[in-house]
């Protein structure tokens, strides 16, 4: 079994989930503005959105249980800051799947000149 697919296993649902939530374009774009905007409100992130703020907020719970994104309170207002250490795990699994298809691809180069 190659290293990507045990640390996947090893890593149980949790990089599964990581990428279900990236999955939907509304999440993606809400992790996209903490990442250009930092923190923000639910209300401050529903401004301009085509969903209402509710709808925002039940997106921001997906993240935060993959755990992409945080909230504290300050004051009366709930703050959504982005974990990035949940997307720096990503790229390092999908790093290793490419870096799996690299050799693969060296792998085939060699058997296919080797037969030239």
């Amino acid at each position: 079994m190659s290293s990507v697919v045990e640390q996947a296993v090893a890593d149980g649902p949790h990089i599964a989930e990581v990428f279900a939530a990236l999955g939907d374009g509304t999440r993606l774009a809400l992790v996209q503005r903490l990442v250009e905007q930092g923190a923000q409100s639910a209300t401050r992130l529903s401004a301009n959105a085509h969903i209402t703020r509710q709808a925002i907020i039940k997106h921001l719970h997906v993240l935060e249980g993959a755990g992409l994104v945080q909230h504290r309170k300050k004051g009366r207002e709930v703050l959504y800051t982005l974990e990035p250490q949940r997307l720096e795990e990503a790229q390092a699994f999908l790093h290793g799947i490419a870096a799996g298809w690299d050799r693969a691809i060296e792998r085939l180069r060699r058997m296919v000149e080797d037969d030239l």
